[in-house]
């Protein structure tokens, strides 16, 4: 492991995990909402970090700059994949819940090529200028919504809609918002994913 400081403008930290050999590629992996606990250390994450690394692929999870209701942390995971792409030849993206949205936020207009986005518990918008269901059309990677069934703490219900009508990925999970129990299916999940487009596969 490897700790990182993201260029960008903000006090972006993160932490690299890499496999032994080298790796195929990179994900980058956003946590859910800063001023509710979320982090790089987000079990959710580590477990995706983990079941990557087992896969020959690096994972970057960061946290998040100074709080900035949204707009500035859609910029630190536009600059976390730049950093990535200057190291890395494919990199994918990985979010969960308000890390989710803004992994398809920043997928839209990143002005990097993307190998892949990942989000778990998207919800359909985080605010103004900051729709995540609408920034689906500009998103041009391959596209993976995870959700819970029963999770009614997120409107992801648009986001799968929109994703299903793309011809993407969607997966169910018999879960609530934290999913509980299931954490090792969206780990395989995630891994899968982007073990086909990382070149893993």
């Amino acid at each position: 492991m490897t700790d990182v400081l993201v260029p960008g403008g903000r006090d972006v930290r993160g932490r690299l995990d890499e496999p032994d050999e080298a790796p195929a590629g990179v994900v980058v992996a956003c946590p859910p909402h800063p001023q509710h606990g979320g982090s790089r250390s987000d079990q959710r994450l580590v477990a995706v970090s983990e079941t990557l690394r087992e896969a020959g692929v690096a994972c970057l999870r960061f946290d998040y700059g100074e709080w900035d209701e949204g707009r500035g942390e859609r910029e630190d995971v536009r600059n976390a994949v730049r950093w990535a792409d200057d190291r890395y030849d494919r990199v994918g993206l990985f979010g969960y819940s308000f890390g989710a949205s803004q992994a398809l936020l920043a997928a839209a207009d990143v002005d990097r090529p993307l190998a892949g986005v990942a989000a778990l518990a998207p919800t359909e918008s985080l605010g103004p200028e900051l729709d995540a269901t609408a920034a689906l059309a500009h998103v041009d990677a391959p596209t993976l919504v995870l959700y819970g069934e029963r999770d009614t703490t997120v409107n992801w219900g648009p986001v799968v809609e929109r994703v299903r009508e793309r011809g993407d990925e969607t997966v169910a999970l018999p879960a609530d918002h934290f999913f509980l129990g299931t954490r090792e299916e969206i780990a395989r999940n995630v891994r899968t994913f982007f073990a086909e487009r990382l070149g893993t596969g």
